[in-house]
């Protein structure tokens, strides 16, 4: 792949592998941020969540004024728990056929878990592609590194009241 097609974004949380990948699979409306800049709703009530299984969606329940829509943001192509998975992403102003993908690894480590995200594929889209936000290369990695940053943040800050099976609790050491 180009050295511009990734962007990677490691975090530890203080809990066991098992625990970390159902935090992040089963309960993503409770640390994916909200706002226009992580939900399609923007400010508006949604919902974000996986299908936890092979073949199950990342997508967000939005309410509208006509009435509940879903939006389907990518589809779950590999599912390993509690090691790993993968799933294709699309984004809202994607043409059909255009996709990126995004591999989670858990990684036990001796204060918890290293979730690791890998997204990848944007050397596929079209350098003037709407959800580059006009910046190309470096710079759109460094923006789509710091999204994902933020987000998985988030997910630490939510696993560090936790504590799972064999897990640290925030403030223990192994």
């Amino acid at each position: 792949m180009p050295a511009s097609d990734s962007v990677t974004v490691s975090v530890t949380v203080s809990v066991d592998p098992a625990t970390a990948f159902a935090i992040f699979t089963t309960e993503t409306d409770l640390w994916w941020r909200s706002g226009p800049k992580y939900r399609i709703a923007g400010k508006q009530p949604g919902v974000v969540r996986f299908e936890p299984w092979l073949g199950g969606r990342l997508m967000e329940d939005v309410e509208s004024a006509s009435g509940p829509k879903v939006f389907t943001q990518g589809t779950i192509t590999e599912w390993q728990p509690p090691e790993r998975f993968q799933f294709e992403w699309r984004g809202v102003n994607f043409a059909a056929g255009e996709s990126t993908q995004v591999q989670v690894v858990f990684e036990a480590v001796p204060t918890g878990t290293r979730v690791t995200v890998r997204h990848s594929g944007w050397s596929t889209l079209r350098s003037d592609h709407p959800v580059r936000h006009g910046k190309d290369g470096a710079a759109f990695l460094r923006m789509m590194g710091l999204w994902w940053g933020e987000l998985m943040t988030s997910l630490r800050e939510m696993a560090g009241g936790r504590t799972g099976a064999g897990g640290q609790g925030p403030g223990t050491r192994a």
